[in-house]
């Protein structure tokens, strides 16, 4: 029993000796890998050098199989940690801070005639909820994202893990979700009230007079807001997300690095949009007396029609419809 104790440890011993000796064979180092090797023991420098160096071979055919280490997802983190949460969360916060101070200091902008008590109809049903739904759809984008990026610095210490993790979950896929609807809202609102926000010469001089002169029923700060911030940054942020949430339709195969450039233009293009939209609902509730009715109840009160779209007010009492147009 013993010899063949014996018998079998030595051939075990040959067969590993085997193994050890074609391992060596199938991967010979070069002379200067082994040079390496006596100096610098598991210095792997230049096998990583290699695997960044760009694309390998796989049998699994699908894209990007081939990329071990993607490099430029490096960059991609660099930007939405560092310049997209650090300078977006200080811009956002710069907005907040200045309409509370001037709310603060210089106070809502009050009727210098008064409420006359007779009103005058400026948004039609349709108008109005084509307005909420879009500004409805933004709030929960906003809210979800604000969170999904900026969450973990000032709702994980509070809540934890355990609450913030399924809670982080719900929102991103109630951003997922409602980013569709948004486009759709989006589209509508261009329908409804592109024809009254076409530029004029009035605009350029309502501007220029710092909104003294007389406006027609949107002002060159309202046609600012529509184009910039409605159509242009919505328009980036749909696209964008739409690539983000891979259901562009009759576009296949986005690789990562095109996700990456979505992810940081969806990231900067929907911090602006936030923080010219925080402008927007301050002027539109609290910080112009009379301004909240329209989209309130459609109706505003004349002598705010009179001091803010003179020129409006004054088609609509000559005989044109809610937009001022007179019907042919």
């Amino acid at each position: 029993m013993s010899k063949f104790n014996k018998l079998l440890q030595v051939l075990l011993l040959g067969c590993s000796l085997f193994l050890i000796s074609a391992s060596f064979a199938a991967t010979p180092a070069s002379d200067a890998q082994k040079a390496r090797e006596m100096t610098q023991p598991s210095n792997n420098a230049p096998v990583w050098r290699s695997v960044n160096s760009g694309v390998g071979t796989t049998v699994i055919n699908t894209p990007e199989a081939g990329v071990l280490i993607q490099v430029s997802g490096h960059q991609w983190r660099l930007i939405r940690n560092g310049v997209i949460t650090v300078y977006g969360g200080w811009l956002i916060a710069i907005v907040a801070f200045g309409i509370a101070l001037a709310y603060l200091v210089i106070g809502p902008s009050k009727l210098k005639a008064g409420k006359s008590g007779s009103v005058i109809l400026r948004f039609t049903p349709v108008e109005r909820y084509t307005h909420w739904a879009l500004a409805v759809t933004f709030i929960l984008l906003a809210i979800s994202g604000v969170v999904i990026l900026w969450g973990r610095y000032f709702l994980l210490p509070l809540l934890g893990g355990s609450t913030y993790g399924p809670l982080l979950w719900v929102l991103k896929n109630v951003h997922n979700l409602t980013g569709p609807l948004f486009t759709l809202c989006l589209l509508a609102m261009f329908v409804t009230y592109v024809r009254d926000n076409i530029p004029s010469g009035e605009d350029f001089k309502w501007m220029l007079s710092m909104g003294k002169n007389p406006a027609h029923r949107f002002n060159g700060g309202e046609k600012a807001w529509f184009w910039i911030g409605v159509v242009g940054l919505g328009l980036v942020i749909s696209v964008s997300g739409w690539i983000l949430d891979s259901i562009v339709p009759g576009v296949a195969h986005i690789d990562r690095s095109t996700m990456q450039i979505s992810n940081i233009v969806h990231g900067v293009a929907s911090v602006i949009f936030i923080a010219m939209s925080l402008g927007h609902m301050y002027v539109g509730t609290v910080g112009m007396e009379g301004s909240y009715d329209g989209m309130k109840t459609g109706y505003v009160d004349e002598n705010w029609a009179k001091e803010h779209h003179e020129l409006w007010y004054k088609d609509v009492k000559a005989g044109g419809d809610h937009t001022g147009r007179r019907s042919s």
